[in-house]
């Protein structure tokens, strides 16, 4: 028996592959017409296989047609290795044919896949440079950068004036705030106010509540006198835990007093005009603060008030020497009547 040339796999499994030998084998001599037909029937398989195109996987294949030219018919033959030992009898997979099959299909995969190179691995590109991504200023159009830059021209212009307004305010007597001396005070005054009592050699060591009370007239025709109503403490819890308290709860009361006991004397008359108008202040501002926060006020209609202040010293530390009377002082102001505009005017 020849051996296949070609494939290693198909020449190791023809070399591990016996023949059996059928019994009485040797005996027995095929008549010349059978020899004849089985060499005639290797022709056409020999031409077949040479018409294929050679390739480093398939040489070898001329050679199954003489490994096939056996004289008898094996009854059990034993598979080569490689073969699933599982493999039912009679199959095409247990048969040496279909065991040279399978060999030989293997030699042409791996002819072909010698044959095809293996394709090259995409090499990774590196990412192309893009430009920054304008932000800011620089990411609006030029018309928008123009309005842009315009209002923070304004604003620091503005921050500037300001600036300027509240420096002259308190700074010492000099030149330009001589000259331009109105135009200060009506930019600082009242909303800018600077008070640097807190930071004077002998700071404020009282505290001030402005009380008020009230003449009612009823709707069925009665008077009543109402109590001592404490505005300063309704400001006071206001402004108490807020962050952001109103210029109106801090100053307003506060600066309206402060503006009556400039202008008025010890007895509490009024000193010019200035006197009568911080007296029409006052009273308009307890008005209004009593139709809003007072009961008796809602249901009647004012008919005249009266205010005063409570004056109490702040205590002294309990390691300082220092001696004072904790009793509170009054300033008890007159009587004033409620005009109608007043009474149940825009203040109501």
């Amino acid at each position: 028996m020849r051996q296949a040339q070609g494939h290693p796999g198909i020449q190791q499994a023809l070399e591990t592959w016996e023949e059996p030998e059928a019994p009485g084998a040797a005996e027995m001599q095929a008549p010349p017409e059978a020899s004849e037909a089985l060499e005639a029937s290797e022709v056409p398989q020999a031409a077949g296989v040479s018409e294929a195109p050679e390739t480093p996987g398939s040489r070898g294949l001329s050679a199954v047609p003489e490994v096939m030219g056996i004289e008898g018919e094996p009854e059990s033959p034993t598979c080569p290795e490689g073969t699933p030992e599982g493999t039912p009898e009679g199959t095409p997979e247990g048969t040496p044919e279909g065991t040279l099959e399978r060999l030989l299909a293997g030699g042409r995969d791996a002819g072909s896949a010698e044959q095809e190179p293996a394709a090259p691995s995409p090499t990774p590109r590196s990412p192309t440079p893009q430009a920054p991504v304008p932000r800011g200023l620089a990411a609006l159009s030029l018309r928008y950068q123009i309005v842009a830059a315009l209002a923070v021209a304004v604003v620091a212009v503005g921050v500037g004036v300001h600036l300027l307004m509240v420096f002259l305010s308190v700074a010492p007597q000099n030149t330009v705030s001589e000259q331009h001396g109105k135009a200060v005070e009506a930019w600082v005054f009242p909303e800018f106010e600077q008070n640097w009592k807190l930071f004077a050699p002998n700071p404020l060591q009282q505290n001030i509540a402005v009380q008020v009370r009230a003449d009612v007239r009823m709707k069925d025709g009665s008077v009543r006198t109402t109590g001592w109503t404490d505005l300063s403490a309704q400001d006071g819890a206001a402004i108490d835990g807020n962050p952001v308290p109103s210029h109106t709860q801090q100053n307003e009361l506060r600066r309206a007093w402060d503006f009556l006991t400039a202008t008025h004397t010890a007895d509490n008359r009024p000193v010019g005009l200035r006197g009568s108008l911080s007296e029409e202040y006052l009273r308009r501002i307890v008005v209004m603060r009593l139709y809003r926060t007072d009961p008796t006020s809602r249901l009647g209609i004012v008919q005249r008030v009266q205010v005063r202040s409570c004056t109490v010293d702040v205590q002294p530390p309990s390691w300082s020497g220092e001696k004072v009377s904790d009793k509170p002082l009054y300033r008890v102001l007159p009587w004033w009547t409620v005009s109608a505009d007043e009474a149940a005017g825009g203040v109501r």
